[in-house]
């Protein structure tokens, strides 16, 4: 059974997004779960209603949400969820067609590609929403990350032993300054279609990259409300400064 919490602005709601996160105890470790944390924070204070639902397998699915997120997991946890994945996936395709912003971390990022090839030869069907195909191997990559997006530079935490390929049309989340990336070899990492973005970057990654939040809140907002994005002048210091150390740490000034 799904379960759902709201969260109130100061003031008078603009209105209501919904985000669903999907499989937050079976697909959350590394702190993903502070991503969805993350946005309904900021929806808040843009002066939004967050309406966080927490999808477990096998309860009724919210294809009227405008925003979802999914994190990393063992292969323990993608096992228990790849029933209820194939059930909702033909939605969750149909959705991202028609431009829903949707953020999938390390496990998901790989379960919302092709295909995913174990060490031992099984091979995982995806959802195909991204472009990409994963193989497993005996080499973990591990580290902070930088990378140069289309929204600023993006910091953030790998932990994979997945390494994954763009397919010729696919476009990156961002190139990599620091880090390994999708594969430690062609200098991208995570994907990025439409409004659908996957990535290996752990930290959790929305907390110091708010441009981030504010790209998949932009675009939810407009469909929850059927107006453009109203936001909130907001002042984000902390978040600021952690990803300006983590850039000159990692790539200097350049």
């Amino acid at each position: 059974m799904s379960t759902t919490e709201r969260y109130e602005p100061a003031g008078t709601s603009k209105g209501t997004i919904t985000l669903v996160h999907l499989y937050p105890r079976e697909m959350s470790i590394y702190g993903d779960r502070g991503n969805t944390h993350a946005l309904a924070g900021r929806i808040r204070r843009h002066g939004y209603t967050a309406e966080v639902v927490l999808h477990d397998p096998g309860s009724d699915f919210r294809r009227d949400a405008h925003l979802f997120t999914g994190g990393g997991g063992q292969d323990s946890g993608q096992a228990r969820v790849e029933a209820d994945l194939a059930a909702i996936g033909p939605t969750l395709k149909s959705l991202a067609a028609d431009g829903v912003p949707m953020l999938m971390i390390c496990g998901m990022y790989q379960l919302f590609g092709n295909s995913f090839h174990t060490v031992g030869g099984q091979v995982l069907p995806g959802l195909g929403i991204l472009d990409v195909t994963t193989r497993g191997n005996d080499k973990r990559m591990i580290g902070p990350v930088c990378l140069e997006t289309e929204l600023g530079r993006v910091v953030g935490y790998e932990n994979h032993s997945g390494s994954t390929v763009l397919g010729s049309g696919q476009e990156p989340f961002g190139r990599v300054l620091a880090g390994h990336g999708n594969n430690g070899e062609d200098g991208t990492e995570g994907a990025r279609r439409l409004n659908v973005i996957g990535s290996y970057l752990h930290g959790p990654l929305l907390p110091a990259n708010p441009m981030v939040s504010d790209a998949l809140i932009a675009v939810a907002a407009e469909r929850a409300t059927g107006r453009p994005f109203e936001p909130a002048e907001l002042d984000d210091p902390l978040a600021t400064q952690a990803r300006e150390r983590q850039v000159r740490r990692l790539v200097g000034t350049r």
